[in-house]
């Protein structure tokens, strides 16, 4: 590995991904969700003052905070453009053949002209055992910088705390009708990939 990779892996926090948990170098542990979002503007009044005052009441129940990552990813339209070809030549009407070739000619100039951007929402849910923050604090008041490695047997006790908060996070933001699915370790990987990579933002995301 030459210097300037060991260089940049010095910037980025994170020393494993396994069993859908990040693990950071200073022995945090994260999971991450995608959620849906909510067409908050085409709701009534009474409806977003109802979601301001639920999403508030949900806020206020949590001893722990919370990241919101809001991603934005130039759209891929290869998958569907050959969608619509295999379609086409299922057709055995000409003149659906001609339209579904036209459209899709249409759709493909569109995004070449317009820069069509998907979102997707995120939660990270952190947890940070207290033995390894009570070290981590230690270290910085001694000039160090925390380095913290977790075994197999604190890693599954850690993992259950983790995965308990997590599953109150679910359930606040079910009950505001949004839609949450944790990130396996491919998406997180892919996750992170983007985010330290930034001028890559093409690709297909996970869905719900």
């Amino acid at each position: 590995m030459s210097n300037q990779n060991q260089a940049t892996q010095n910037f980025v926090p994170i020393r494993d991904i396994r069993d859908g948990v990040v693990i950071l170098k200073n022995g945090q542990m994260n999971k991450v969700l995608l959620a849906s979002s909510i067409n908050f503007a085409l709701k009534s009044s009474d409806e977003q003052a109802a979601i301001l005052h639920n999403f508030q009441g949900f806020l206020n129940t949590l001893d722990f905070s919370l990241q919101i990552y809001v991603q934005s990813r130039r759209l891929d339209i290869q998958p569907y453009l050959q969608l619509m070809q295999s379609r086409e030549e299922e057709q055995y009407n000409d003149l659906m053949r001609i339209q579904l070739r036209e459209y899709m000619k249409f759709v493909e100039t569109f995004v070449k002209e317009v820069d069509i951007m998907s979102k997707n929402f995120f939660v990270v849910v952190p947890y940070t055992p207290i033995d390894t923050n009570l070290k981590s604090n230690l270290s910085g008041l001694l000039g160090r910088k925390a380095d913290r490695s977790i075994d197999k047997q604190s890693f599954a006790e850690h993992r259950v705390q983790l995965e308990q908060r997590l599953a109150v996070v679910e359930q606040g933001l079910n009950r505001l009708g949004v839609r949450t699915m944790p990130l396996n370790d491919d998406e997180l990987v892919e996750l992170y990939y983007h985010i330290f990579n930034p001028e890559d933002v093409t690709g297909a995301a996970p869905t719900i």
